[in-house]
């Protein structure tokens, strides 16, 4: 009798501990600041019921400070998350550590916009699945152009008539405004280069800011600023261009859908419309940005079929819907173009929609610093700086800066 309890208790403890083993624990790292409440809140309505019955518990721990040096750090060390944010602009230094699994045969990206499948391509390898993404547009104070019976901007407008817009904007308004607010960096700039066909990187790897195409967007953009139709955001006080229109003095902002809750938030009585970027005059064809951050798997994982699960389920069509109806951001599925949301005609329904458009409608490229990280863009963002500013000519601004570019590639 003795004996038969003595081994159903050791039965049962054997049965307890082959439960206990599994159990698998998924650590995602990301973006501190919101993001943890956000994502939070996606695993406990998505993540964790859909997982319950796999015995799978997912935490998510936040990297606060430079996401890209503390993931780095961890990656290094062994300690970064089964599944992480992988941000398109620096996937590059990521890719090279070996330390981010490839994703090809083992998920499904055909439901994904192909544009936001190549941000996170290198040589054929697929890196992460974009768990969302942003565009550029043109969001525009709707008073303004009112008062000055200036249409308002449109998809059919060229870099031609959207200045010419802007140059009648300031004329009939006068000294106190602006048509448009530059600024001075390579995020905004970027777009009018792409449109033109500039290519950022050779297939060698090299930046040619002499090129006849670069030469050209970055003397429309910085002749923005001739007769103070476009001012950079330090001139009114504001650190970017979303605060520029914040102030009622500027016309037109060059933004993605980030823009529509901090008006709702800092300029509740703004009366705003959204246009798509002009097009290129002499081609037709617009440039623009795509940023983005894809889900990506550990390739040192234990657990990588538990970790596939994980990230299959962040990218379900059920929580990218639920991301569009909070205006978090712009999902990365195909088939929410058809989505009911869109539909609507309230100002920040239709910017959503028109972000959504710009992600394959023209020269669209990931917004990316390649393999060399950031510092990449300081010597455009010190040459439109310059020239904006009034201090130097845009011949020798763009001299100065394809020197300082080479110095940086050779390093």
């Amino acid at each position: 009798m003795k004996k038969t309890v003595l081994l159903s208790l050791a039965v049962l403890a054997a049965a307890a501990a082959q439960t206990a083993q599994a159990q698998t624990t998924i650590k995602i790292n990301g973006y501190g600041g919101t993001d943890p409440a956000v994502v939070g809140d996606l695993i406990n309505r998505f993540v964790k019921p859909a997982l319950a019955k796999d015995r799978i518990t997912v935490v998510y721990e936040p990297l606060q400070g430079d996401y890209n040096k503390a993931l780095t750090t961890l990656l290094a060390a062994g300690n970064a998350g089964d599944v992480f944010y992988l941000p398109a602009e620096t996937i590059d230094g990521f890719v090279a550590t070996g330390k981010v699994l490839p994703l090809n045969g083992l998920v499904n990206t055909s439901p994904f916009i192909k544009s936001l499948n190549s941000a996170f391509t290198r040589n054929g390898r697929l890196y992460g699945v974009a768990k969302d993404f942003n565009t550029l547009t043109l969001v525009y104070n709707r008073d303004l152009f009112d008062e000055a019976g200036v249409p308002y901007p449109n998809n059919n407008d060229t870099w031609a008539t959207l200045q010419t817009k802007l140059t009648t904007l300031k004329q009939k308004l006068g000294p106190d405004y602006a048509g448009i607010c530059l600024q001075p960096n390579w995020d905004r700039f970027g777009a009018f280069a792409f449109a033109t066909g500039w290519q950022q990187f050779d297939s060698k790897g090299r930046t040619n800011l002499a090129d006849p195409r670069f030469v050209e967007a970055f003397n429309f953009y910085t002749g923005l600023a001739k007769n103070k139709v476009g001012v950079q955001p330090s001139e009114v006080s504001e650190g970017w261009t979303g605060g520029c229109l914040k102030t009622g003095k500027v016309a037109v902002a060059i933004e993605g859908s980030w823009i529509v809750n901090f008006l709702r938030d800092n300029a509740p009585n703004l009366k705003f419309g959204t246009a798509l970027m002009p097009k290129y005059t002499k081609t037709g064809t617009r440039g623009n940005f795509l940023y983005t951050v894809g889900w990506a798997i550990n390739s040192g994982t234990k657990n990588r079929q538990a970790a596939l699960k994980v990230l299959n389920i962040l990218t379900s069509p059920q929580v990218q819907q639920y991301v569009l109806e909070q205006g978090l951001a712009i999902p990365s599925r195909t088939a929410l173009t058809s989505n009911a949301y869109f539909k609507k005609t309230d100002p920040g329904a239709v910017n959503s929609r028109l972000v959504f458009d710009g992600a394959d409608d023209g020269n669209v490229r990931a917004f990316t610093f390649g393999p060399q990280g950031t510092d990449w863009s300081k010597p455009i963002n010190e040459a439109l700086a310059a020239v904006l500013s009034g201090q130097k000519s845009a011949a020798d601004a763009l001299k100065k800066a394809q020197a300082d570019m080479s110095t940086f590639q050779n390093r």
